[in-house]
């Protein structure tokens, strides 16, 4: 039993690097998670649909290279990553594709002259 207090002491560490987040995250210090990171590539992708504003409240200008590009390498991250992560981040990733490749397509039907596959 002396060996699971140092495992339970170690989650309880990770609780506490948790709690460590939450003060950093008041400082405007987001803690990185792999739910983080995966969030953070989506918005990079969903900035490079114009579908977010600039700092000045204008909408970022479409990259549809940019887009495609980093919603590729989401989907390469799901795939490298798969049999390791939790249900719940598996879910995430499987929505957030969907979610993205539905906006691109979108955004491909409605841009004239693109050259989306």
């Amino acid at each position: 039993m002396d060996e699971a207090k140092p495992d339970s002491s170690a989650k309880g560490s990770l609780k506490d690097s948790s709690a460590e987040g939450s003060v950093k995250e008041s400082n405007g210090v987001v803690p990185i998670d792999f739910s983080t990171f995966a969030l953070s590539l989506g918005a990079s992708a969903l900035a490079h649909l114009g579908e977010r504003m600039s700092a000045d409240g204008v909408p970022t200008p479409v990259s549809l290279p940019l887009a495609r590009q980093t919603i590729d390498l989401i989907a390469l991250l799901e795939e490298k990553t798969a049999g390791n992560l939790s249900g719940e981040e598996e879910r995430l990733m499987s929505q957030l594709l969907v979610e993205l490749r539905m906006k691109y397509t979108a955004k491909c039907k409605e841009t004239p002259g693109s050259n989306c596959e």
